[in-house]
């Protein structure tokens, strides 16, 4: 089972792919900027603040397919600045506060809308929980 994921409560994709799929058991949520959903707009403010944007529309599309934070298995995060790396951390496990998903970070030369941060979750619930 294949099925595309869409809500109004995160951004729009702004190129040729969809906000998140659903495959079996699977969330796979696209990566998220630091945008405004009503707006399609970039939140201003420090990584704290872009953190908790990026965060929040993920959490928006976990939603949408019917999971939560608690089902996301692995997180990749992109930042442009890894100096940035503490701040956005410490937001970032605000979100997680037990058993928290795999994840990997990068430091991305340059980011879509030359945005300071971009996360993906791929998330797992089994069927009828």
């Amino acid at each position: 089972m294949r099925k595309v994921i869409s809500t109004p409560n995160a951004p729009q994709a702004i190129g040729p792919y969809s906000q998140a799929i659903q495959a079996g058991d699977f969330l796979f949520c696209s990566g998220q900027g630091p945008l405004d959903p009503a707006t399609g707009q970039m939140v201003p403010g420090d990584i704290k603040l872009v953190t908790r944007r990026v965060l929040d529309n993920l959490k928006a599309l976990l939603e949408a397919a019917g999971y939560s934070m608690s089902d996301v298995v692995k997180a990749t995060v992109f930042l442009k600045d890894m100096n940035q790396f503490a701040a956005m951390n410490e937001v970032y496990a605000s979100y997680f506060t037990s058993d928290p998903p795999a994840r990997t970070t990068v430091q991305a030369a340059r980011l879509p809308r030359d945005i300071d941060l971009e996360i993906e979750f791929i998330a797992y619930k089994e069927s009828g929980k």
